[in-house]
Parts: C-alpha cells; sequence; structure tokens
C-alpha cells in the first residue's frame, strides 16, 4: 500500500550512497506500544530501507527487566545502536523520549546535540501544565527532572553548553523562562540555523517532525502553528550535516492514526533523503 518505489518518490539510490545504514523502528509512545497504522510500519511498507540498503532493526524492550516502560523502550534503542555499531542509525520513533537511548549509544556526554522542535521539550515535572512526558525529555537530558530515565541506562546529563535547539516556537511559560535562562543555544528560526556555530562535538540530530507547520504536516498529534515549510527544514538540516559531525540521526514521527494520505510519509522521507545526501557530499 505504501510501497514509493514505484512512484518514483525516491531520490537517492543505494550505489550513490557511501554509508551503510541501520534503520531503527521504535513503535513506542511514552512506552506503549503502537497499534492502528502505526507510522514506522509504514516506513519499511514504503520500501525506503531496501532503497537506501539500510538493515531494518525493530527494538525489542525487555519490559520485566526494567521498572519503567520508557527506560526499556531506551535500554533496547541502545542495544539496537550498539549490535550495529558499523552502520549510521536512522532512528525512527513514535515520540521524543526515545533521544536518551539514541544518546547513550552514541557517546554520551562526549555529544553535541542539534534538536529540531516545534516545542521546548523542556518541562520538569514542576513545571508542566498537563504532566506530558513527551514535553520533558530535553530537559531531562541535561539533568533537569525525570532522571530515572537517564540513570535506568547508565547515561549521564549532557551539558546544556553543547546542545542547540531551534524553532521552539510553542513553549509554555515557565517552561520558556527556564530554556531561556539556560546554557542551551536557542536558534530562533531555520534561517539562523544556516549561520550559527556548531558545537565541536560528534552530534545527535533529533528531528522532531511537528517542526513543519501544520500546513505541510497536517497529522501531528501537537501541531503549532507559524513554523516552516520543508524547503526551509531541508536546507537547515544540509547545512548541519555539511559541516558537522553527524553521528546519528532521530526522527520523532507524525501521527499514523491521523494521516489521511501518504503526505506524510513522503514528506519525512523526503527530509531523511536530503540529510542523508549532503552527508555523503562530503
Amino acid at each position: 500500500m505504501f510501497n514509493l518505489e514505484h512512484k518514483g518518490f525516491f531520490k537517492l539510490t543505494n550505489k550513490e550512497l557511501k554509508m551503510d545504514y541501520v534503520c531503527i523502528s521504535v513503535p513506542y509512545f511514552l512506552g506503549e506500544k503502537r497499534t492502528g497504522r502505526d507510522e514506522t510500519t509504514q516506513i519499511r511498507a514504503s520500501g525506503y530501507d531496501r532503497k537506501i540498503g539500510a538493515t531494518w532493526v525493530e527494538v525489542s524492550p525487555q519490559f520485566d527487566a526494567y521498572d519503567d516502560r520508557v527506560v526499556a523502550v531506551n535500554a533496547a534503542i541502545t542495544n539496537a545502536i550498539e549490535d550495529n555499531a558499523d552502520r549510521f542509525p536512522i532512528i525512527f520513533a513514535a515520540d521524543c523520549t526515545s533521544c536518551f537511548g539514541a544518546v547513550k549509544a552514541l557517546g554520551g556526554q562526549e555529544l553535541g546535540v542539534v534538536w529540531f522542535d516545534a516545542h521546548g521539550d523542556f518541562n520538569t515535572p514542576e513545571t508542566t501544565p498537563s504532566g506530558f512526558l513527551g514535553g520533558m525529555p530535553l530537559a531531562a537530558l541535561v539533568g533537569r527532572g525525570n532522571q530515572h530515565l537517564l540513570t535506568g541506562i547508565g547515561l549521564t546529563p549532557l551539558s546544556e553548553s553543547n546542545i542547540i535547539i531551534t524553532d521552539a516556537r510553542d513553549l509554555d511559560a515557565e517552561e520558556g523562562e527556564n530554556l531561556h535562562a539556560s546554557q542551551i543555544t536557542i536558534v530562533p528560526t531555520l534561517d539562523d540555523l544556516l549561520t550559527v556555530d556548531l558545537p565541536n562535538a560528534p552530534l545527535y540530530i533529533h528531528l522532531d517532525i511537528d517542526i513543519l507547520d501544520p500546513s505541510y504536516m497536517p497529522a501531528l498529534n501537537y501541531p503549532a502553528n507559524g513554523g516552516p515549510n520543508p524547503a526551509q527544514v531541508k536546507a537547515a538540516l544540509q547545512r548541519v550535516a555539511q559541516d558537522g559531525h553527524v553521528v546519528g540521526l532521530l526522527v520523532s514521527l507524525w501521527s499514523g492514526d491521523r494521516a489521511q494520505d501518504e503526505q506524510p510519509l513522503q514528506t519525512t522521507l523526503d527530509l531523511v533523503d536530503a540529510f542523508l545526501a549532503s552527508m555523503n557530499a562530503k
């Protein structure tokens, strides 16, 4: 149903790629298995992994071994990346809390981070108006709240000074105050990201697809108006891929249950395509 190879969609072919890849599927939303029109299933059915010659791995969390389901999912992500250490990881995840396992496997405290998101993800249990854990992962990653998510997989908080967040146009009041008072580099627009200095470290790229304006990505759980178009996101990703030492990419996906057609799938994979093409152009 979703096989896009026959539509001439993919721009890249395996022959054009210099690197080996692993696509890591994380069909879990806050530790719970996605049902219905699972986004990662749609990506695999599209044939994208075959087109870029990637190994496809779906994580298998050991929930009995952990007290927290999100920790279990992240431990499985770490294992999947480490088991494919000779391949560049492209992590397709249902939410942003999958960042911890990726960061742990890719270098932990040694990493720099470029975080693309319409939201700040910088709430803590004390500041959140909603209690939604998906709005807290970046704060946790730098040691602000929910530290069981890090200690559960042996991850130490990252330095705020090695992190860039871009766009973040939809912030809760106290979340915004804390983010702006932190040492994280806040890049207001993607155009600004084209010229800002990147962290001098191996880079983990975190792309929440909700950074796109909802008019271009309609199938979002948490849409925020006033965002960039796909061309702007593509240009920013290409710049980071060309100028940074990127060691991994995580894409936090759209909501398959809200998708009316293949547009979200196509738009997402087009962005990943552009990113990989720029990495291979070095």
